[in-house]
């Protein structure tokens, strides 16, 4: 067997693995890159890409439930639920190759099989035929997560599911309880109840969306059980048990336990790092995570780590911005990793997106020397010829100058519109900077202008 030698070889295809890769290779670097799934990881197979076509999915069919708003008539709408699997795996399938077709266009060597990294510089593939053996300057470790799931006595029974195989279920459940009010478990409660499932979710702590500004949170709990999501908050599922062919649940609430019976139980309750790969490798661990420096090198010189086993942000656009910055280090640049303007985006409907601090986070830092302002899109022109008028934006800065500290939104457009927030932060823009900037009209960017001017105490289209 002859061994090969890499500048570079990354463990993992997913989008912090591949981005690093290609990013070597770019910068003429030999880099090889192994795999023992599919190309894309979590994200483009289980996770991101999968869910927002559902997403999808669920936004048109309810937009074709009330197209009689606009004076179309649609009759007998349903929902074809094979013929929406059918496309999101045509969507998988076209990312797919597209990852699979760049990384050859780089020149990344493609291995795929189970790795085992045996030392800092060497890294064993074994298939199912035999076995390869790499050698390479430097690693860098993007194996990913997978579905944590909490040990309640029923948690193994048929029926219970994790978000991965929600993705893929034979037909739409007639009714669901979803365990963790988090982002995963909030899609999941508005795809499925748009789609016509009867929806309970039990969170945990006080309130779903934990991570988010508490103004957000709670207007979208609104908005879920005002569309017939039952909602508990400080509550926990205590069991799950066979009965008359279905789920029956008991759940902790604050009032007391409560019997919910329902076809599916949906673990929602955040993910656990995948670290087979290189268990004996003594990586130092933090937590269960590996622990990185702002460079992405782990406590061994030559190895990096990047994406969600570095627990910091479990986004795919977070690992791939990693994956440049570890493999650029890795070929003797010298990057940093800077998390101050890291947006976060949230496919429910209406869309929840927010960059920078919460109004919690501000206030510790700042006391009262901060400034809020918002704006409702229901006095938005554009979100009312768009039939919606659900959520608002929410804008945070500090007092003395008007930086731009965190923009926070719920409603339409959300994930599209965090990114001009997202610069905001990144540049530290002051909000007189943004109500300075002319934005088109109608548009529901003008949102982001009008919060601004309302933080400035002059609102303009806001009584």
């Amino acid at each position: 067997m002859v061994t090969l030698h890499y500048d570079l070889v990354v463990i993992g295809g997913g989008p912090g693995g591949y981005v690093a890769a290609i990013y070597a290779a770019k910068k003429g670097a030999k880099v090889g890159l192994v795999e023992k799934g599919d190309l894309g990881g979590t994200c483009l197979n289980r996770g991101c890409i999968p869910t927002k076509a559902l997403s999808h999915g669920a936004s048109v069919y309810q937009s074709l439930k009330n197209a009689g708003d606009f004076g179309v008539a649609v009759e007998n709408v349903r929902v074809d639920w094979h013929g929406l699997q059918k496309k999101k795996a045509a969507v998988i399938a076209t990312l797919r190759r597209g990852v699979e077709n760049l990384l050859k266009a780089n020149g990344v060597s493609v291995f795929r099989g189970r790795a085992e990294v045996e030392g800092e510089r060497s890294v064993r593939v074994v298939y199912q035929e035999g076995e390869q053996v790499l050698t390479a300057n430097s690693l860098i470790l993007a194996t990913g997560s997978k579905p944590a799931v909490i040990p309640f006595p029923g948690n193994d029974l048929p029926g219970v599911i994790t978000s991965e195989e929600a993705l893929s279920l034979d037909d739409i459940p007639g009714s669901m309880l979803i365990v963790g009010g988090g982002v995963i478990g909030v899609e999941m409660a508005s795809i499925y109840g748009s789609l016509g499932t009867d929806v309970t979710v039990v969170e945990m702590l006080p309130r779903i969306l934990p991570r988010a500004d508490e103004e957000i949170s709670a207007e979208l709990k609104k908005i879920l059980e005002r569309n017939g999501t039952k909602i508990f908050t400080e509550s926990s599922v205590e069991s799950v048990e066979r009965e008359s062919g279905r789920l029956k649940v008991s759940v902790r609430t604050p009032g007391g336990i409560r019997s919910i019976s329902v076809d599916k139980v949906l673990m929602a309750v955040g993910r656990r790092p995948v670290t087979d790969a290189f268990e004996n490798l003594g990586i130092r661990l933090e937590s269960g995570w590996v622990a990185v420096d702002e460079r992405m090198r782990t406590n061994l010189e030559n190895v990096y780590a990047v994406g969600d086993i570095t627990g910091k942000f479990q986004l795919a656009h977070v690992a791939s911005h990693q994956g440049i910055v570890a493999a650029a280090n890795a070929i003797g640049e010298d990057r940093v990793m800077d998390y101050k303007a890291v947006p976060s985006c949230i496919f429910t409907d209406p869309e929840v997106a927010y960059v920078g601090l919460t109004e919690r986070e501000a206030r510790e830092i700042h006391g009262d020397g901060i400034k809020i302002g918002r704006f409702p899109f229901i006095a938005s022109g554009r979100a009312l010829t768009l039939g919606e008028s659900r959520g608002f934006v929410k804008i945070i800065a500090d007092s003395r100058w008007k930086e731009i500290l965190g923009v926070h939104i719920v409603g339409p457009g959300a994930t599209e519109l965090i990114a001009e927030a997202a610069l905001a932060v990144k540049l530290e823009c002051t909000a007189e900077e943004l109500a300075d900037t002319i934005h088109a009209h109608p548009t529901l960017s003008e949102t982001i202008m009008e919060a601004s001017f309302d933080l400035l105490g002059i609102p303009i289209h806001k009584m």
